[in-house]
């Protein structure tokens, strides 16, 4: 039986290993189906990870981590979990894609989120080279610069607004008329001198050479009008889907308590309603979607895991 089972190869998820087997515990699994990482991997800049003076590609910045984080005793599977359960006792259930089921003792889902993509033509092309879904980690790059931010909740105009702090010039692109946003976001925006919105329009192309982004073609739905906006940098932010269809129970309900939108309700510990049941990085609720914010997350949640799997032997409930 394991004394803990990570679900999730992130920062998250390779610094709860790090911190629970040199905190003591033995038999620990990361379950992570590809190399670990996570999402940075995919960044080409990141120069805002503490200790790390130089601007770095988020492979380069995640490269040395797993090795760092198994020193210690930490076993990677690469094997796909699709549910963690609880049916009797104080066990968890990791059951595999492959139809075995493995004990653990204590769990860690660390298996982060994937933001939404507009579906505009060159999105996937510039990712990463103009087509941003985080400004807090790409926004500084434009400094006295024109962006463009699509979408028209609340993530898309408190980003906007965030950005319009860094940025010359923020245009803010909504499909409506209307916003999701709540209210007071929204006035907020629209009193920034900054920020400008452009309404009842969609993004039909971001275009752009080897260097990057040069702008956008929009289309204004109302009209029929076709606008060229010429900016190096679009921030998306159509939505967010948490991977936590591990915790989905075969009768559809979840392990742990949920909020409304699928993140796990965690305390300042990370620890969820379910006793032994912890939720590092992107996957919790109220996550700051930051590389450095993850690793804290794993730090802790490992703290925790450790701390509960003592009680388990100290009171000989296993």
């Amino acid at each position: 039986m394991l004394d803990l089972a990570i679900i999730g190869g992130g920062p998250a998820g390779l610094t709860a290993g790090l911190y629970a087997t040199r905190g003591g515990l033995e038999n620990v699994v990361m379950y992570e189906r590809g190399m670990p990482g996570g999402a940075i991997t995919q960044s080409s800049e990141v120069e805002n990870y503490p200790g790390v003076t130089e601007v770095v590609t988020g492979m380069e910045l995640m490269q040395d981590w797993p090795k760092q984080c198994m020193r210690f005793g930490l076993k990677h599977e690469m094997a796909e979990v699709k549910r963690v359960s609880r049916p009797e006792g104080l066990c968890f259930n990791i059951e595999l894609s492959d139809g075995s089921v493995v004990k653990a003792k204590s769990v860690i889902v660390a298996t982060g989120g994937t933001p939404r993509k507009a579906g505009f033509k060159g999105e996937e092309e510039f990712f990463g080279r103009g087509v941003s879904t985080c400004a807090t980690c790409d926004g500084f790059f434009y400094k006295d610069k024109e962006v463009a931010v699509v979408g028209g909740g609340d993530t898309a105009l408190e980003e906007a607004l965030y950005l319009a702090n860094i940025c010359s010039k923020v245009y803010v692109i909504h499909r409506r008329e209307q916003f999701r946003a709540a209210p007071a976001t929204v006035r907020r925006a629209k009193e920034n001198g900054k920020i400008e919105f452009i309404l009842n329009a969609v993004v039909d192309e971001v275009y752009g050479d080897a260097m990057g982004v040069q702008g956008l073609k929009i289309e204004k739905r109302d009209t029929g009008e076709t606008i060229d906006l010429k900016v190096p940098g679009v921030f998306v932010f159509v939505g967010y889907d948490v991977n936590n269809a591990v915790l989905k129970q075969e009768d559809g309900s979840f392990l742990c308590n949920m909020t409304e939108w699928g993140e796990v309700v965690v305390d300042l510990a990370m620890r969820s309603s379910e006793e032994g049941l912890f939720a590092a990085g992107d996957v919790r609720m109220m996550a700051p979607k930051q590389v450095v914010c993850a690793a804290g997350d794993g730090a802790n949640a490992a703290l925790g895991a450790i701390a509960y799997v003592e009680k388990l032997h100290r009171e000989k409930l296993c």
